[in-house]
Parts: structure tokens; sequence; C-alpha cells
């Protein structure tokens, strides 16, 4: 099984970087974990927020094979604490599904063909974050649910 990490843009803050990179090395003692970054989207200064979500969500679906288990990071979504997220991770894999794909989107959201073909939703907290911050608290989270799984001593309860 491969877990994929979509990212609209690159982060411009050097220590949501630097923390992604941390996670992502430790990460790939797992097992197939990988980032894919969608290039920003070109003059978006002149787009309105519907046309960069609809932009955004063409550039994202060309990333789902069929076979894609869809996940978005979407403040609507289900919250799960870290202990019932890793439960749901095993869930994930016990279905032998190819290709997980959890999914950051842009700073406004997903456009609704993106929601259509998500198969679940999400949610890190009730707070709002950033969707840079965002993929560091993920990439923290996943770390976290493979350490619970493998019984690691790195999540205290």
């Amino acid at each position: 099984m491969k877990i994929t990490l979509l990212l609209i843009a690159k982060t411009d803050a050097a220590y949501i970087a630097e923390g992604i990179a941390m996670y992502e090395k430790r990460l790939q003692k797992y097992g197939l974990f990988e980032i894919t970054i969608i290039p920003d989207l070109k003059n978006a200064a002149n787009l309105s927020t519907d046309e960069i979500k609809q932009r955004e969500g063409k550039l994202l679906l060309k990333q789902f094979a069929p076979t894609d288990w869809v996940v978005l990071l979407d403040e609507r979504g289900k919250q799960f604490s870290s202990l019932e997220f890793a439960q749901h991770l095993q869930q994930l894999f016990n279905r032998t599904l190819k290709n997980i794909k959890f999914v950051c989107g842009g700073a406004y959201g997903f456009s609704d063909e993106v929601y259509e073909r998500a198969n679940s939703k999400i949610s890190l907290s009730k707070m709002t974050f950033s969707h840079q911050l965002v993929r560091l608290v993920f990439v923290e989270q996943l770390y976290r649910a493979f350490t619970i799984l493998n019984n690691e001593p790195y999540h205290h309860e």
C-alpha cells in the first residue's frame, strides 16, 4: 500500500518545510509514503475564489486513479483522537487498498467535484488552521499513528 499526501503549492515557511521533511523522513521506515505537490496556479490574484477552487480541483482530480481511496483534510470532516486515527488507518490497511491519498487543499478549500470524488473527510481540529500548518500537523499525526500501530514509544497515554 502507498500513502500519498497531495498538497496545493509549496510551503513558503521554512519552519513548516523543515518539520514536514523531518516527519517525511521518519515515515519512510514504515513503507511507501510520498508527498506530491501541485504547483501554484498562475495569475491566481486575477481569479475569484470559485475560479481558484475549480482550477485547483481539476488539477487534483487528475491525480486520482479510480481505485484510489481519497481522504480530504477538511474542517467539516470526522474528528479522531490520535489513537482513533491510528485505528482508522489500520482499518483502511485491512481493506487492502492499493493507494490512500490524503489531500490538503489550497487556502479556499475544495471544489464540489473534489468533494464528490472523495471517499471520506477528516478534520484535525474544531479550530481552523492555515492550509500550510495543516500539512505539518497531519504528517506528525500520521507518524504518530504508525508509532501507535507498531507499539513504539512516541505517543504517551
